[in-house]
């Protein structure tokens, strides 16, 4: 596939979350993320603002579900997400409960495989169970404790073992991310360089600043 830029809004504050999406479509990033501290502050009511304002972009809720899986992707899609997350480490059912609501809801499912034990597995287990896309994610408090940890860890080999598009986020940076359709991951993530300064969930870069560094990122992205 082509590659996609996604910009995570791992913001806590709607108001700075749209300003933040604004910025980034005019810059030409293709999707808009609802990240999970914007999902636990604002809930869903960040996702209905995120669809009022872009009614034509695909928006990924990144729930991290672990159970529960069929009301969370329907309460998701109604407030207007495109596309969901479910950990590969919940339960099975979880995750065909995640498929089975967004069959019936028209959205697409992301499984990410973060903290589990064999990715490589789980991967492949994802795959076989309908998800969409694989993610090979490296957490904050993970790289917090070991910096030297990131997908690149376990990236080859996952891309070399399924056969649905991967995205490869957590640890990268700017330059690393711009880099990852040539690994194999063509949907391509970047905000956290952007957004989290000091350990805190709050921008750490001026607007122009920031459409100038993601303009010049979409065009290597789809360059590469």
């Amino acid at each position: 596939m082509k590659p996609i830029v996604q910009i995570s809004l791992d913001l806590t504050n709607i108001d700075e979350a749209l300003e933040m999406a604004e910025i980034a479509i005019e810059a030409g990033v293709d999707w808009i993320e609802a990240g999970t501290p914007l999902l636990l502050a604002e809930g869903l009511h960040a996702v209905r603002k995120l669809r009022e304002k872009f009614p034509d972009k695909p928006i990924v809720a990144d729930l991290k579900t672990m159970d529960g899986g069929y009301l969370e992707v329907e309460m998701m899609a109604k407030a207007g997400a495109t596309h969901v997350v479910v950990m590969g480490v919940a339960h099975a059912a979880t995750i065909r409960s995640v498929v089975r609501a967004a069959r019936d809801y028209g959205v697409e499912v992301m499984g990410d495989i973060m903290a589990s034990s064999d990715k490589i597995s789980c991967a492949r287990m994802l795959e076989e169970n309908g998800v969409d896309y694989i993610i090979v994610h490296t957490g904050f408090d993970e790289r917090g404790e070991d910096p030297e940890r990131s997908p690149f860890d376990c990236l080859e080999d996952v891309v070399s073992a399924v056969s649905i598009p991967v995205q490869a986020v957590g640890g990268l940076s700017i330059e690393q991310a711009a880099q990852m359709p040539k690994h194999g991951a063509p949907l391509v993530v970047i905000g956290a360089p952007l957004v989290i300064d000091n350990q805190e969930f709050r921008p750490s870069t001026g607007s122009e600043q920031l459409k100038e560094t993601l303009s010049r990122f979409v065009k290597r992205v789809k360059g590469s």
